[in-house]
């Protein structure tokens, strides 16, 4: 077994769900205790037993009930030195201990391998992560979302993934002709904002190969996108590739089920 779950994810609050048969964890956790508590039980799953939670990068969409899971579970915190320090009092205390890691280094929770790596996002030390089940080199599971532009390096980590957790943010014209003043959107077009739908397709048109199941679409704008103007987009890259890949789009409000990396 190796699934991952997308509990939400958007501006509002973003955690995703990864598990084996001995493992689970977090990563992020940017929403209420309460809110990631509801959307882990909607998927039948014990939001008691968890491993640990790692964190990409400090803001509050991304560590809200971060603090308030590990006391409550009495589960380690994973995160790097830098991100720590930036995030520290709204975390709180963490009885079970921080767990630092950093980016261009592997880290094992349980039965999993996680590989950091930098992401291009308005942080201190954000990053980006791919997983692998330890004996099962057949799967990996990509995530790169808060990201501005895809680097070559995410495109090198990105590769040979089976399923990949994907940014598409937003509409390049909904971005331009919304109502956001001129400095946010262009922090959102910035090489240290948001992938747009484009962007998204563009990196998978990169890393695509035979072998890929599963693309989910995640962190998309409220404001400045619609799901099925990033979902179309994608849809009209892969059909020319593979009609049997899956493709979900992550929502604010409602987890994916369980996806079977």
């Amino acid at each position: 077994m190796f699934q991952a779950s997308v509990l939400a994810s958007g501006s509002k609050g973003n955690s995703i769900l990864i598990r084996t048969e001995n493992t689970k964890i977090l990563l992020d956790a940017g929403l209420s205790g309460k809110k990631i508590t509801n959307f882990i039980q909607s998927i039948n799953l014990d939001e008691n037993k968890m491993d640990g939670i790692v964190i990409s990068h400090e803001h509050s969409d991304h560590i809200r009930g971060a603090g308030i899971i590990c006391r409550k579970l009495h589960i380690p915190l994973h995160i790097t030195k830098d991100t720590y320090q930036a995030c520290k009092e709204r975390l709180g205390k963490l009885p079970a201990g921080v767990i630092h890691f950093e980016n261009g280094s592997t880290f094992i929770i349980g039965n999993l391998k996680i590989r950091a790596f930098q992401s291009s996002h308005d942080v201190v030390d954000g990053s980006n992560f791919t997983l692998m089940k330890i004996g099962d080199e057949s799967r990996k599971l990509a995530i790169a979302t808060d990201l501005g532009f895809s680097s070559n390096l995410m495109i090198t980590q990105l590769r040979d993934s089976t399923s990949i957790i994907l940014e598409s943010n937003h509409d390049v014209n909904m971005l331009i002709s919304g109502s956001y003043p001129p400095h946010l959107k262009q922090r959102i077009k910035s090489k240290q904002g948001h992938l747009s739908n484009e962007q998204a397709v563009d990196v998978i048109k990169k890393v695509y190969h035979p072998g890929l199941r599963n693309i989910i679409l995640a962190h998309l704008s409220e404001e400045n996108n619609l799901p099925k103007k990033a979902e179309k987009l994608m849809k009209d890259f892969l059909i020319k590739k593979d009609k049997n890949l899956n493709l979900f789009v992550a929502s604010q409000y409602e987890s994916t089920k369980l996806i079977d990396v």
